[in-house]
């Protein structure tokens, strides 16, 4: 055991002055008439009123030890390995139809609750993108960008289309400048065909592109269509997969299966100084507690 601050051991001196002092020279009080006589040596009533005696001392003692912070080596829990999670939210005329977008909203509100610990992006897009959430631990502020996801809200230019590659490039790039150690994941979320992923050699330059940045891609696809082959190449090639979702619960179902491929991952963490009060807590609070018993009968009386 070790103390972050043992320079305040040395009050522990005015403790051991108390105990010496009224262990070995209690001479004080009241004279009364009957002192005077010759009295029955009562060794163990003397011993008992002593030992009630010094346990302010004991007290004083244990929470001069607190006030020194002990420590012990110990392997703390495991630590939880970040994932950084980016949302590639569409936001196109079309998320607004059927009610595509509140079912959307909901389930990523929910994925985002089994996910605390983790860091999370949001970026809007449809012709343009929007870079709306910067990566962050605060889950409110994940819930409350999405009010602001509305496909009916936004300005036209970002709404036109839907460009899923300029998106994927846009949350890459930003992946890169904002994500913590960890793994590194995009979770696209749409109901369109991409208008700039039309050929092989785009969607090659894209999967290299994410897989080279170790970002999984998963594609939550809502709406009736089939999900578009290039995406979901593009899905697969990053060690992802993409979804057709086309119900509130098909939604949930997918977002809960991601979370089941990629889990919270957790290591150990190395032997740090922990705080070691319990001892000195139990041993104060005792001798508190026996104090104040004493106090009922247990102690010396002025005279």
């Amino acid at each position: 055991m070790t103390f972050s601050r043992p320079e305040a051991l040395l009050f522990l001196a005015i403790p051991v002055v108390i105990v010496v002092f009224a262990w070995q020279y209690r001479g004080w009080g009241l004279v009364m008439p009957f002192d005077h006589r010759s009295h029955a040596n009562r060794f163990w009533l003397r011993m008992t009123l002593r030992f009630f005696e010094i346990l302010p001392a004991v007290v004083l003692a244990a929470v001069i030890g607190l006030l020194a912070g002990p420590q012990v080596l110990r392997k703390p829990l495991d630590q939880r390995v970040l994932t950084n999670i980016q949302f590639c939210f569409d936001v196109s005329g079309s998320m607004s139809g059927e009610g595509r977008y509140e079912m959307a909203r909901t389930a990523v509100e929910n994925f985002v609750d089994t996910r605390e610990g983790d860091a999370f992006g949001m970026t809007l897009f449809g012709t343009h993108t929007m870079r709306w959430l910067p990566l962050t631990r605060d889950l409110n502020a994940i819930r409350h960008s999405l009010d602001f996801a509305d496909p009916r809200r936004q300005p036209v230019h970002i709404g036109g289309g839907t460009r899923i590659g300029n998106a994927l490039e846009f949350c890459h790039d930003n992946m890169l400048a904002e994500a913590e150690p960890g793994d590194r994941m995009i979770v696209l979320v749409s109901d369109g065909v991409s208008s700039d992923l039309r050929d092989a050699s785009s969607q090659a330059e894209m999967s290299d592109l994410l897989e080279q940045s170790n970002i999984t891609l998963f594609h939550v696809h809502v709406g009736t269509s089939a999900v578009p082959m290039v995406v979901a190449d593009i899905a697969e090639q990053t060690g992802g997969e993409a979804f057709v979702a086309t119900d509130r619960k098909g939604l949930d179902r997918v977002f809960n299966h991601i979370d089941r491929m990629r889990p919270a991952k957790f290591e150990p963490g190395g032997t740090v100084p922990m705080d070691f009060v319990l001892p000195f807590v139990l041993v104060a609070m005792s001798a508190l507690g026996l104090h104040v018993m004493g106090l009922l009968g247990l102690r010396y009386t002025p005279w």
